[in-house]
């Protein structure tokens, strides 16, 4: 799970070295389209078996992950990396909220007193002035949200299909509708939207190095997390993840971001204790 962490850390980085020559819906594009290959790929050699069903929750998923996708990229371009990561990463706690709101699991003492850890962590990262908040303090809490309600998603999805159909339908998804955004935006501007509606660049150059090394890094990273959680308990795994903010801090220094200051590291510090109490809570 360090080494996951360590890979999405660079897929950040690339991301971000990326969303200065792309609008960040373009980046989505192609960081899916090159895992969709890699994924089908190992459906190809490896059959699936599924029981099926619930196709409007496999939908579901798949837009909340898109649009969880798409906040999160949009981001990592015009924030520090290690913010855009911690407010992505408040999606287990979202995650646990959600599960005891529409499928019933219970949350405990303990883990309402995370679920509180974490939210002064993000008040204290956004830093509101009085009740204003920015716009990518607005999408940053929305990409956790929409992170949440896609892995809640999943908890029921995984009874039904086999975990590779459940990425590759969330990986078509987030390849066609960026597509799609990016041939509306052509002819319709909406300033307020321009996380999802923006015009295609065609790639130059480094661009291409940037855009083989992001779908590498989220290959890697997705088969040692799955190799992770197929080793140990998910409450331990989930704990570790939390590495990923660690190394973003120091990725996005590389990159020319500031350092969290004093408030906002304190955050971050709330927001992973939160998150791995949750993460230790689901053993």
């Amino acid at each position: 799970m360090l080494i996951a962490s360590f890979c999405f850390a660079v897929v950040g980085a690339f991301a971000k070295m990326l969303s200065k020559q792309m609008p960040s819906v373009e980046v989505v594009f192609f960081r899916n389209l090159l895992s969709l290959l890699f994924v089908a790929a190992t459906i190809y050699k490896y059959p699936v078996k599924n029981s099926g069903g619930k196709l409007w929750l496999l939908f579901f998923r798949g837009l909340m992950g898109l649009l969880g996708v798409l906040a999160f990229f949009y981001n990592i371009a015009h924030i520090p990396l290690a913010d855009a990561m911690t407010f992505s990463r408040t999606s287990p706690i979202w995650t646990a909220i959600f599960a005891y709101m529409f499928l019933g699991e219970k949350i405990g003492r303990r883990g309402w007193i995370a679920v509180f850890i974490g939210f002064i962590g993000v008040v204290l990262i956004m830093k509101p002035n009085g009740l204003t908040f920015s716009k990518t303090d607005i999408i940053g809490v929305l990409s956790g949200v929409l992170a949440g309600l896609a892995y809640t998603s999943v908890r029921e999805l995984r009874k039904y299909y086999d975990a590779r159909i459940i990425v590759i339908s969330f990986m078509v998804m987030g390849t066609i509708f960026p597509a799609l955004f990016m041939w509306i935006a052509e002819y319709y501007k909406i300033e307020s939207l321009d996380f999802v509606l923006s015009s295609f660049v065609m790639p130059k150059g480094i661009s291409w190095f940037y855009i083989i090394g992001l779908g590498a890094f989220a290959a890697m990273a997705q088969i040692f997390m799955t190799k992770a959680y197929g080793s140990t308990k998910a409450g331990i795994v989930g704990a570790v993840s939390y590495a990923v903010i660690i190394f973003s801090i120091f990725v996005g220094v590389s990159l020319g971001d500031c350092l969290p200051d004093i408030v906002g590291a304190f955050g971050i510090m709330l927001v992973i204790i939160g998150g791995i109490l949750v993460a230790r809570g689901k053993q």
